[in-house]
């Protein structure tokens, strides 16, 4: 569509105007989107890599995405317990989640991050090797599915989709399996 078009279908030069109606139709958009997923391209997660996995969690259980700060440890956890770290004066648990999983521990670099996620009523920091960000999870995906195979991750895994295999990751199941939240040796 053509700029002078749209500015005259605004019945108005004035970019103000313009920019408030570009908010409207947006504003349009997501909400009819929001109420049809196919609209909005069906599941949408973050994709993320713990060990040697791919996985997505829904966008809607992960707050943030940080770079890893400094970390304090903390005596007497599980070694998969990396220590707590002050998050905008936050004290928050840091957990390598490979090696809660796998017992392989994650080996920092620049592209290790946090994915901060709801617990209680606080939030833990889970450290991942590297974000891959947004992932969708259209309708035939979600149809060819697979089952996930490997006991450690079954109780958490919904499904498997997608080539390569991503798998589809609960956080809110993690975040209450009773070994998780045992984190004291």
């Amino acid at each position: 569509m053509h700029c002078g078009r749209d500015m005259a279908d605004a019945g108005t030069h004035d970019p103000f105007a313009l920019l408030a109606r570009y908010e409207r139709l947006a504003l349009a958009h997501a909400q009819g989107a929001a109420e049809n997923p196919a609209l909005s391209g069906g599941w949408r997660g973050i994709g993320f890599r713990a060990g040697e996995r791919l996985f997505a969690s829904g966008i809607d259980e992960i707050g943030e995405l940080l770079v890893v700060p400094e970390l304090t440890p903390v005596p007497g956890t599980q070694p998969w317990l990396l220590g707590i770290a002050n998050v905008r004066g936050n004290l928050v648990p840091v957990v390598d989640l490979a090696r809660f999983l796998f017992g392989q521990r994650t080996q920092q670099g620049e592209r290790t991050r946090l994915l901060m996620v709801r617990q209680g009523n606080g939030s833990v920091a889970l450290m991942v090797d590297e974000v891959y960000g947004q992932r969708m999870v259209d309708e035939e995906q979600h149809q060819a599915a697979v089952p996930e195979h490997d006991p450690r991750l079954a109780r958490f895994v919904d499904s498997c989709v997608g080539e390569p295999q991503l798998a589809i990751f609960s956080m809110q199941r993690l975040v209450r399996a009773p070994d998780f939240r045992q984190a004291a040796t």
